[in-house]
């Protein structure tokens, strides 16, 4: 109907070594709604991570798409530039951007090619708490979408694109950037947390008023709370006010002798767990630990490493695209995927300027302090 040959069955008794009941449905799925849900909490808490994972999204950089046919490279490319993406985007790099963003925090990602009147109309990146994937066989995956309670399968199969981050042996699941992490992360928050009520308690100062009643005893009462009434009005918000008292009335500040715990070298042992993991260096995130310039080359190049090793899960996903493009406008189906070499001196020269303007600045802190 819409142009494409019915899918060949893939021979799965060609694998060997997969027992047959592990071909069951519903082995090696993606994470659950639960872990999903952890994966989200810990970009939405914790700062450092959802920095890390849009800034390898922005690093990963651009790439070309060569065609032996001329006529057919111009079009593929106005296609690529103009295509509709989802509800709002527009272009292959808004489509790839949100399908790599995917891949790396919950280690698999699902989109659509959208086909109309026998034409790629647009290209649709499918949210995973909507679609389950499967899989059917040891060298095919299944993806089944949810309508409510009920589960129905795509009856288009041949315009999807599934891809696993860094999958287990014999499985479609996929392993999240942010695996490992939900510990080290708890342990952050538990201390910013502790930190927060902390000056909440020290920096919001409570008082102690206490006041001795008169020998007698007379009018103890109403003394005490005329006292009370005088020191609500002395503190009253956004007022300056002199408390006056007759008698003998001590106040003291409370906790005031309480000291808040350094927490610089705890939080700095999470952080160097969480950067470590996800592979960005520090200089990138604004995070100045004595970075030298040579380290920051260094930190640089590895960076580099682990970009060309995501960049090598996408062509597969962009091939796709544009061969089921040009075979639907009727052109040969030949084509390349040409990343653009990395550059990381720009982020460096940045990196070491910022460096070298904290330091002055701690010199100029010093300095005055003496």
């Amino acid at each position: 109907m819409l142009g494409f040959r019915k899918k060949e069955q893939r021979v799965a008794a060609s694998v060997q070594t997969r027992p047959e009941e592990s071909f069951r449905l519903g082995r090696g799925m993606p994470p659950g709604p639960g872990e999903r849900a952890l994966y989200r909490a810990l970009r939405e808490n914790v700062p450092i991570i959802d920095a890390s994972i849009y800034k390898l999204r922005r690093l990963l950089g651009s790439f070309q798409v060569e065609c032996p046919d001329k006529a057919a490279q111009e079009a593929l490319e106005r296609f690529l530039a103009d295509v509709p993406v989802n509800a709002a985007g527009q272009g292959i790099d808004a489509f790839l951007g949100t399908y790599f963003e995917d891949l790396l925090t919950y280690g698999n990602a699902v989109g659509e090619m959208v086909v109309s009147g026998g034409q790629m109309a647009a290209l649709y990146n499918a949210s995973l708490e909507c679609v389950e994937l499967e899989q059917a066989g040891p060298l095919e995956a299944k993806v089944s979408v949810w309508d409510g309670s009920r589960r129905r399968g795509c009856p288009y199969p041949q315009l999807l694109l599934i891809s696993a981050l860094n999958p287990e042996a014999g499985s479609v699941r996929g392993t999240s950037l942010l695996r490992g992490l939900p510990f080290v992360s708890e342990t952050l928050l538990k201390i910013y947390k502790t930190l927060g009520v902390n000056w909440d308690r020290l920096g919001n100062v409570r008082f102690a008023v206490t006041c001795k009643p008169d020998p007698s005893g007379l009018y103890a009462g109403e003394r005490a709370q005329q006292m009370a009434q005088e020191w609500r009005r002395a503190m009253r918000a956004g007022e300056v006010n002199d408390f006056v008292a007759v008698g003998d009335v001590s106040i003291k500040a409370i906790g005031a002798d309480n000291q808040i715990l350094d927490s610089d070298v705890p939080v700095r042992q999470m952080l160097e767990q969480i950067v470590a993991k996800l592979g960005v260096p520090p200089f990138l995130l604004g995070l100045s630990w004595s970075s030298t310039e040579r380290m920051s080359s260094q930190q640089a190049d590895m960076l580099t490493s682990e970009l060309d090793a995501y960049r090598r899960v996408l062509p597969p996903v962009v091939r796709k695209i544009c061969r089921t493009w040009l075979a639907l406008s009727g052109f040969e189906t030949e084509c390349q995927v040409e990343w653009d070499e990395i550059t990381m001196q720009d982020e460096v020269d940045h990196a070491n300027a910022r460096y070298l303007t904290a330091q002055a600045r701690q010199l100029e802190r010093e300095e005055e302090t003496e």
